[in-house]
């Protein structure tokens, strides 16, 4: 057991003393992993117990200027991000085929390490979406997928920028960012009120272009596999493996809001425990569970359970609520 940990340690120090890109030496978080894990662990706690925990007994915060500068904001670094990455790399010096990591000091590969690093802080930035969430009770809009994808990006984004802050992996962060811009601009819009409603026509699009980036991303890493490149293949596993499963979660929910129409219900917790409970107690009638109550909570069962997979959207917006109009259709089919 102690030459087993004494093997971890040794290959632990050896990678990160003489497998790190010197370059980064001092800055900010790139000395260790563990204040980013503690970083994204003490996310996860807020979003997911004390957050909650603490807005209970609260009314939920308005936020509207908060929200709309916040979003104002990640469209600016997007923008800036990707004309630094454009102009000092892809649009005249890197190669879509095979773009090795320059560790040198090249004035040009200095400043794209540093725009590697922007967008690995940008991924803490992000956690502001998740806690407006919580500020404002949108519960529902905090899906475990929703978390797990804020949680991990920023401690993938680390190991990229500490051993390889350069080359062919900055074009996943690049394509990643240019499809911020539309994102957050999207987000803004939403965010200012209902009488921008009429400007948000193209979500569907969004979605489509989202779903675009990430085979554009598979393909552009899996072309490592197949030929001689001096770049780490375990990243290019790592790219592939994140676009596709961010494929298949994107295409699912085009699916299931674009072509089969679902919505994801908005649950009303509190009216659900009082429905179920009375004084603490089950709701009985006669001894027997009362049928209407006990379809209603199996009614939200069982729409959890069908739409869990389907509430990936990743952003502030998660899946719309059904109109009034679906309501009523499915209303009168229930009658008949």
């Amino acid at each position: 057991m102690s030459a087993a940990l004494k093997n971890f340690v040794d290959g632990y120090n050896d990678m990160m003393i003489n497998r790190r890109d010197p370059r980064l030496d001092g800055w900010l978080f790139m000395g260790s992993p563990f204040p980013t894990l503690i970083m994204c662990s003490c996310y996860i706690y807020f979003v997911k117990f004390l957050g909650p925990k603490l807005m209970r007994d609260r009314k939920p915060f308005e936020l509207r200027g908060a929200i709309i500068a916040h979003n104002i904001i990640q469209v600016l670094a997007s923008i800036y991000l990707v004309y630094k990455g454009l102009v000092h790399a892809w649009l005249y010096r890197y190669s879509l085929r095979c773009q090795p990591v320059d560790y040198s000091d090249d004035p040009d590969e200095v400043i794209v390490a540093h725009m590697c690093w922007w967008y690995y802080f940008c991924k803490f930035t992000e956690f502001l979406d998740t806690v407006f969430f919580v500020l404002r009770k949108k519960f529902d809009q905090i899906t475990n997928l929703h978390v797990i994808h804020h949680s991990i990006m920023p401690a993938v984004c680390w190991w990229g920028v500490k051993f390889a802050p350069g080359g062919h992996g900055t074009f996943f962060g690049m394509l990643n960012t240019f499809v911020h811009i539309i994102m957050y601009t999207y987000y803004l819009f939403s965010s200012m009120g209902p009488k921008y409603q009429k400007y948000l026509w193209w979500k569907k699009y969004l979605t489509t272009m989202q779903m675009i980036q990430f085979v554009i991303v598979f393909l552009h890493s899996a072309q490592l596999f197949f030929i001689d490149c001096n770049y780490p293949k375990i990243l290019a596993y790592a790219m592939c493996f994140n676009a596709l499963m961010f494929l298949s979660l994107f295409s699912n929910f085009y699916i299931q809001a674009y072509i089969k129409r679902r919505r994801l219900p908005v649950i009303n917790r509190d009216d659900d425990e009082k429905a179920a409970t009375t004084n603490g107690k089950a709701n009985v009638v006669n001894g027997k569970t009362n049928d209407k109550e006990g379809r209603r909570v199996g009614k939200i069962i069982s729409n959890i359970m069908s739409n869990t997979t389907n509430a990936c959207y990743i952003g502030q917006n998660g899946l719309y609520q059904s109109n009034g109009k679906e309501k009523s259709n499915d209303t009168q089919k229930k009658r008949l």
